[in-house]
């Protein structure tokens, strides 16, 4: 998906939209007080999962979208 920007035009990065979903839904069922650390801790931990397992969820997420 491109979005057109003055002259320009970018490009979300593969998985980047299931990643942000993933937070999205994250942040609504447990309503954080503070959501950029609720966000950072999150993306930690999804770290953290890919270097224990090898799984990159960015990559799988951009298979979805393909």
């Amino acid at each position: 998906m491109a979005i057109p920007f003055s002259n320009t035009r970018l490009r979300v990065p593969a998985g980047f939209r299931e990643l942000l979903e993933g937070l999205a839904r994250e942040v609504l069922r447990a309503q954080p007080r503070d959501v950029v650390a609720f966000a950072a801790e999150h993306f930690q931990a999804l770290l953290e999962e890919r270097e224990r397992s090898g799984a990159d969820p960015a990559a799988w997420g951009s298979r979805l979208e393909d």
